[in-house]
């Protein structure tokens, strides 16, 4: 038996039709990716005075941000932080710098640090997922994450100092 060339067609057209559909709609195992919870590092302390005086007001564990990539990322993909743990933005210029909350999923503080370390402004309870940008409006060489309340807690101001040492 032959076929003419245009049913021949139609039939081969209708065959893949059917096997992709039929092969599309196996019930396959949906694989879901594991990834790890990003855990603090304590590589440094951080301390916080008020001026003219030298007992902190607030004492820190910082996790530093030095690189690119570690600037870039920062706290995003964690869940949260403690109280005594913050991270410190390290950059090798004073300039403007601006963040914002993308892919962070807890509500922080964010001090902008001048090169003479002392804090020049900061932006408090900045919102979780929250892509707005947030500047520093004037330009700092360093930049304090702490959890959200921290600055209203503390009394924390413009003026304040800081000092860190690495570990």
């Amino acid at each position: 038996m032959c076929l003419p060339f245009h049913s021949f067609r139609k039939l081969v057209t209708s065959v893949l039709c059917l096997t992709f559909f039929l092969t599309g709609c196996k019930n396959t195992e949906k694989k879901t990716v594991k990834t790890e919870e990003i855990t603090f590092t304590k590589e440094g302390e951080l301390r916080i005075y008020k001026p003219g005086t030298d007992v902190p007001v607030l004492n820190l564990n910082i996790e530093l941000a030095e690189t690119e990539y570690e600037t870039q990322t920062g706290l995003m993909y964690r869940t949260s932080m403690k109280d005594n743990e913050a991270m410190l933005f390290i950059f090798d210029d004073v300039a403007m710098h601006s963040f914002y909350m993308k892919n962070t999923q807890f509500p922080l503080d964010i001090l902008f640090i001048k090169e003479d370390m002392t804090i020049g402004s900061f932006q408090e309870n900045a919102q979780p997922l929250n892509e707005g940008s947030l500047s520093s409006k004037i330009p700092v060489q360093y930049v304090l994450e702490v959890n959200a309340g921290i600055v209203a807690k503390k009394g924390l101001s413009i003026g304040d100092s800081i000092s860190f040492q690495k570990l």
